[in-house]
């Protein structure tokens, strides 16, 4: 009655409702349905996505709260939709305080490119919400594609939302989608296929040198700019004759079968898997070198993976995907789920016999690591990729738990100057910095220091894209390439080849691989 009171006394004063604007002063309903979220109308329309979402779509009992089988929750859009609803819009998105999420709302503080005004946006396309007119799936429309178009799929959200959102994700979803009704860009294809071609160019003698002309000659940066969209303000990678692969004599001596490797041998050396990443292998082969160095000075047995040595079994499908195994990364980068699967499931293939026998499978990488025990289990591979994904972790984590159960024999001489540490999204979004801190603290004299920061800006392609750059700069320039400045003499440790990439770019400095500062102070 009194707030009734209130109101009539203000509208005798203020009969137009000049006074407060915005206020309200006659709310509607609390019960009215129509101004809920989910009205009464609201309904899912029937969607096939291009991952399993079957673990979303359950159904929870509210008395027992006990939750039924993955795939029987009734979703008509197979559990994307359920995924989708997990936002409740609390707003723990729009922090910017602390930890990662969510760097594209950072720079821009506009809601749409926030995980919640996205999660809202694939709210409203699989309820049939939006006015898509000539688009074959609302997940592939215009409207998906504006709040998409910055996001870097970190995979802070599905760590640091209240209620797990993964953005990441969803933006394959609508990449999927979306590539299928514009198709694939000159620039997209150049990036899915660099695990096919990369091989190609590194064997074709005087290329790589010819192709690396292009980060000294601006007119040839501004061309490709032109013709792919590629910024010409971007380095590129380097290219080399001499790669990863190029010694099979040596490689070979790094060859093991499950059962060899998991036994320990005569001297009690424990047997390990190294995954030999594309970026790795063709670009920075230097630090494969050097986590083979640390891991054999430890007294490790390696085998890494190799796809033509591998016996593979007669029935099977050869993967023409990329020469050697490779986690399928850049394929989901483009879009191209179906691809990324096969490769996927071709290394799954080779590892899981080494994971069935609790062989370790260790990763540099860790965009193509975490691809294993996250992307990879929604792709229908079954539990061989399960299991695999039990036993997949980056060097500093095997190298870290080893140390802290007492096994780790590695003799360190002591650091002639600060370290700093940059940690990769994924790796924030795994828990996986810690273990990096720990290991680095096993240096004497270190004193190891996490800088504190969101995403980098590279994001794998992200960086490199010209309509991209800018926003690129400015999540680097948030907080990371400061505190770098602000650390001339320090070491600077970064495990993502897209972080080095972006902190040489923006500050002129060569960030390392944890496994080269490790292999510099054996």
């Amino acid at each position: 009655k009194i707030t009734e009171a209130l109101a009539e006394i203000k509208h005798e004063f203020d009969p137009n409702g000049l006074f407060n604007p915005g206020k309200i002063v006659n709310p509607p309903k609390m019960d009215d349905a129509s101004n809920f979220r989910f009205p009464p109308s609201y309904k899912v329309i029937p969607l096939q996505p291009a991952l399993d979402w079957s673990a979303w779509n359950v159904q929870n009992n509210p008395v027992t709260e006990e939750t039924s089988a993955p795939g029987t929750g009734g979703d008509p859009a197979m559990g994307l939709a359920k995924a989708v609803e997990m936002c409740n819009n609390n707003g723990h998105c729009r922090k910017f305080d602390a930890e990662v999420m969510c760097p594209s709302y950072r720079v821009t503080r506009d809601e749409k490119h926030l995980t919640r005004g996205r999660a809202n946006t694939l709210r409203l396309a699989l309820s049939n919400q939006l006015d898509v007119k000539d688009e074959s799936s609302p997940l592939g429309s215009d409207a998906i594609k504006e709040v998409m178009e910055l996001c870097v799929s970190c995979k802070a959200c599905r760590r640091e939302c209240p209620t797990g959102v993964d953005m990441a994700k969803m933006k394959i979803e609508f990449l999927s989608a979306y590539k299928k009704r514009v198709g694939h860009s000159l620039r997209d294809l150049a990036v899915a296929y660099l695990p096919k071609y990369a091989p190609i160019i590194s064997s074709i003698p005087g290329l790589p040198a010819l192709l690396n002309l292009r980060n000294h000659i601006a007119p040839i940066a501004k061309l490709q700019e032109w013709i792919m969209g590629i910024s010409a303000q971007r380095s590129l990678p380097i290219w080399n004759a001499k790669t990863f692969w190029s010694n099979q004599n040596a490689i070979a001596h790094y060859q093991f079968t499950p059962a060899e490797l998991s036994q320990d041998d005569a001297n009690g050396n424990k047997g390990v898997v190294l995954l030999a990443d594309t970026f790795n292998a063709y670009f920075e082969d230097e630090n494969l070198q050097a986590a083979l160095a640390v891991l054999k000075a430890a007294g490790y047995r390696v085998h890494i993976p190799q796809k033509s040595l591998a016996k593979e079994k007669a029935d099977s499908t050869p993967n023409t995907c990329s020469k050697e195994f490779c986690c399928g990364r850049t394929y989901l980068a483009a879009g191209m789920v179906d691809k990324a699967k096969a490769s996927l499931d071709e290394l799954v293939n080779h590892l899981a016999p080494f994971a069935e026998k609790n062989i370790p499978i260790i990763g540099l990488e860790p965009s193509c690591l975490f691809t294993l025990k996250d992307e990879a289990l929604v792709m229908g591979i079954g539990e061989r990729a399960v299991t695999v994904s039990k036993h997949v972790q980056l060097l500093e984590e095997f190298l870290a738990q080893e140390a802290k159960s007492g096994k780790l024999r590695l003799q360190l001489k002591p650091a002639s100057r600060p370290v700093l540490f940059h940690g990769h999204c994924h790796q924030k979004s795994f828990a996986a910095v810690t273990p990096a801190m720990e290991l680095l603290k096993l240096i004497p004299n270190a004193e190891p220091k996490l800088i504190e920061s969101s995403c980098c800006g590279m994001a794998g392609s992200f960086g490199y894209e010209a309509e991209h750059i800018e926003v690129s700069k400015q999540m680097a320039e948030a907080s990371l390439l400061p505190a770098i400045r602000r650390a001339p003499d320090s070491w600077v440790v970064a495990d993502g080849t897209s972080c080095r990439h972006q902190i040489a770019d923006g500050t002129q400095r060569d960030a390392v691989h944890i496994a080269k500062i490790l292999a510099a102070h054996l």
